[in-house]
């Protein structure tokens, strides 16, 4: 089977369709990159062309289509230990902070949202992170952490939580040491006693509305508003504000930066911001 070409007409088609369903902003430079990793989509589905392609997409009242669609356009590009800055001052400053305030029998409560887990490195890091500090405390607290994503494909990866020796040689060896099984193939698999603390789901970020019942203490949402243009990061921005308690804390990634002009949390230091009424933040 040949496919004929995504004519310009077809890709704005398909750049609004993605922008409209993920809040992606693909720009003009991203056409070479679509088709792609389009083409084997439209191949193992027998479509001849891309207008075919995009009539089903806008026909389809399913998610399967749509999650093969951000699968092959989304980059899920992470490993462990990515900007480890962040994990330093969750692991000494954010949980110590966090911990001290709910020591009460019935305050002991952490709830850890993982905003955009990819293939798990970075929930599994803040996992064991959790459970370090938390010691031997950690069964008398309703701990516990979400991670979502928009991929499916990356989800299954991660909630199998198998690695290979290069991706986990970025982490420190006694976290490797003490929270992996090396499996006879030399690839590492996170701890079961980790895994089971992490739960996976898949999740849209631009939606309307976030449907939790009570909201967090800490969101990672590190390096996935870069690809939001201006209003969509502004409407996350303050979805996310309304599921963080008050006092809590948003990570986002080193190269991102929130407007301060109309970000509602107060900024921490860089990629750290904070919700409180009355909090003054500690520069740094």
């Amino acid at each position: 089977m040949s496919l004929h070409g995504l004519g310009e007409g077809e890709f704005r088609r398909l750049r609004d369709f993605i922008h409209r369903r993920f809040g992606i902003d693909l720009g003009p430079d991203k056409k070479e990159l679509v088709v792609t990793r389009l083409q084997a989509v439209l191949k193992r589905r027998g479509i001849a062309d891309f207008a075919g392609y995009l009539a089903l997409l806008e026909q389809s009242t399913g998610t399967e289509m749509l999650s093969e669609l951000i699968d092959r356009i989304s980059t899920n590009h992470t490993f462990f230990h990515r900007e480890p800055a962040h994990f330093d001052y969750f692991r000494s400053e954010v949980l110590p902070d966090l911990v001290g305030r709910s020591r009460a029998p019935d305050e002991k409560d952490l709830r850890v949202w993982c905003a955009a887990s990819s293939s798990g490195e970075e929930p599994y890091t803040l996992m064991m992170a959790m459970m370090d500090v938390l010691g031997g405390e950690y069964g008398s607290w309703k701990a516990g952490l979400l991670a979502t994503d928009l991929s499916s494909d990356v989800l299954r990866r991660a909630a199998a939580g198998i690695y290979t020796e290069e991706n986990v040689s970025r982490l420190p060896r006694p976290l490797r040491d003490a929270h992996f099984e090396k499996l006879p193939d030399g690839r590492f698999r996170v701890a079961a006693r980790i895994r089971k603390e992490v739960v996976f789901r898949r999740f849209n970020l631009i939606q309307d509305r976030y449907p939790f019942k009570r909201p967090f203490h800490v969101i990672f949402c590190r390096n996935v508003m870069i690809y939001f243009d201006a209003k969509t990061r502004r409407g996350v921005c303050d979805r996310l504000f309304e599921s963080t308690i008050e006092g809590g804390y948003l990570f986002v990634g080193h190269s991102e930066s929130l407007d301060r002009s109309t970000c509602p949390y107060q900024f921490v230091r860089p990629g750290v911001y904070r919700r409180g009424t009355g909090w003054a933040p500690r520069r740094g």
